[in-house]
């Protein structure tokens, strides 16, 4: 019997979910027919590190930082900068920044965008 219940349960829900004629939750303006290709990373650099420091250096690596597959590496000047990567595929992103003394900080951080 618990089984049937959880079928039944399973069944509703899916129902519910779901982006048919009648949905509840779910805006079908939103759904798209193709499954998007790439994703856009983006990356912010707080205001007060652009008023003395005039640019960071941004890695952006495929994988973990360790397999040092570097894709690409720029100078930020701006609070925000966008780049498009292919969906599906973890990225790490380092941005160096020197201080006024001349030491180095190293910022880390990975994302996997996916659908």
């Amino acid at each position: 019997m618990k089984k049937y219940a959880l079928y039944i349960i399973m069944l509703l829900f899916s129902a519910i979910l779901s982006c048919d004629e009648n949905p509840i939750f779910i805006d079908c303006n939103d759904c798209m027919p193709d499954e998007p290709d790439h994703a856009t990373l983006v990356l912010y650099m707080e205001k007060q590190l652009t008023d003395w420091h005039p640019a960071a250096i941004v890695r952006i690596y495929q994988g973990n930082l360790e397999d040092n597959v570097l894709l690409n590496l720029f100078y930020i000047h701006y609070e925000k900068w966008e780049i498009d990567v292919p969906l599906n595929k973890k990225y790490t992103i380092t941005a160096t920044y020197t201080d006024i003394n001349g030491k180095d900080y190293i910022a880390v951080d990975t994302a996997y965008p996916r659908v």
